[in-house]
């Protein structure tokens, strides 16, 4: 069902830098003084994932994040541990691992997420510890 709300929540996903989980979207849209509740962001996000407009993440703490995919290109993410920090980087050469996998195997590839978990170079003092 087309709402008002379900556009503030597209509005407000897409514009969103970097990658959110719905109670920091909650958090940014009420600041805005939104009047969208939470259980309609938590829906909304979830069918724009499935719509592909946003793309789901897991990195490993088991709190669900997204990102616009809307106009992007493929990434994989290197995750601190010590700090949560996420880089986003590309690589052609993972990209053309995963092609040649999906060729060998006879897969049609509609995607992909590499995330590499690590420490910062700084290690104990890691530049991003909260």
């Amino acid at each position: 069902r087309v709402t008002p709300e379900r556009f503030e929540v597209l509005d407000y996903a897409l514009d969103y830098k970097g990658h959110f989980g719905a109670d920091d979207l909650y958090i940014q849209m009420k600041t805005k003084k939104s009047n969208v509740s939470r259980a309609t962001i938590y829906n909304t996000l979830e069918l724009l994932a499935k719509c592909s407009l946003l793309a789901k993440r897991n990195f490993g703490d088991g709190i669900t994040r997204y990102e616009s995919s809307y106009n992007r290109k493929n990434h994989d993410h290197l995750i601190c541990i010590n700090c949560g920090n996420i880089t986003e980087f590309t690589s052609p050469k993972i990209q053309e691992i995963v092609q040649n996998v999906c060729e060998e195997l006879g897969f049609e590839s509609a995607g992909y997420s590499f995330n590499i978990f690590g420490k910062c170079k700084q290690g104990k003092s890691c530049k991003f510890l909260k």
